[in-house]
């Protein structure tokens, strides 16, 4: 049961009571001989003269607050009975009072403003439209071309600091410091086989010798110092 409907019955039954009451003051029972109007929208929410109270009328339903139903019975306090039981079963009577109350009013109004700047965003997406598939063009164009380019030049910046890592990395430097090491034991001995066979004179070995031994053993406190750290 709406608001309304709750209202109208509550109103024909404080009309009802106050005939009944009256009729009972005079002693009179006169049977109805109208028929009772068939309420378009159930017929278990209004009763004729000679029937009972509905069960529910005296209910206000669990949706609707004792001061919405007050305001609503204030606008039917002057309708005669007639007039409520035609707002009950005539739908055209009744949509049009309903639509005359103050509340809905205000909610029609609202509603329609709602629509209009609904539409008026439906209409702003669709004049953008033209501009959201030239968008999308432009980033099929960019992943099929610059972001291809761009990913290659990333892979081969990859390669190259991987590259570099390698290069710089413990185990490298003292692979790359051992072989310097040996190297340069081998150029020693070298130089020792031509002073052996007089192919250098003394002076000129005694020089290279010792330059090349300093070296020699500098490269293996190096690499000795180093792979201790690396084993600490």
């Amino acid at each position: 049961m709406s608001i309304f409907e709750y209202s109208c019955n509550q109103s024909l039954d404080c009309t009802s009571d106050e005939r009944k009451g009256s009729k009972e003051q005079q002693g009179q029972s006169r049977p109805s001989s109208e028929p009772s109007p068939q309420p378009w929208y159930s017929p278990s929410l209004i009763s004729s003269p000679s029937s009972s109270r509905p069960q529910t009328s005296g209910q206000i339903p669990t949706h609707v607050s004792p001061g919405e139903a007050a305001g609503i019975i204030a606008y039917l306090k002057d309708k005669s009975v007639d007039e409520l039981r035609k707002l009950l079963s005539d739908k055209d009577a009744y949509q049009q009072f309903l639509h005359s109350l103050d509340q809905v009013t205000i909610q029609n109004n609202i509603r329609e403003e709602l629509r209009k700047e609904t539409l008026n965003l439906a209409r702003e997406n669709l004049e953008k439209e033209p501009q959201i598939v030239e968008l999308r063009n432009q980033c099929r164009i960019i992943r099929t071309t610059e972001l291809a380019t761009a990913q290659e030049k990333l892979n081969e910046l990859e390669n190259q600091r991987e590259e570099i890592l390698k290069f710089y990395s413990p185990g490298s430097l003292l692979h790359r410091l051992q072989d310097a090491m040996n190297k340069v034991d081998e150029e020693s001995e070298e130089l020792q086989q031509k002073f052996m066979e007089k192919e250098i004179d003394t002076t000129a070995f005694v020089q290279k010798y010792k330059k090349l031994r300093s070296t020699y053993h500098r490269r293996a406190l190096i690499h000795l110092s180093a792979k201790t750290s690396s084993i600490g």
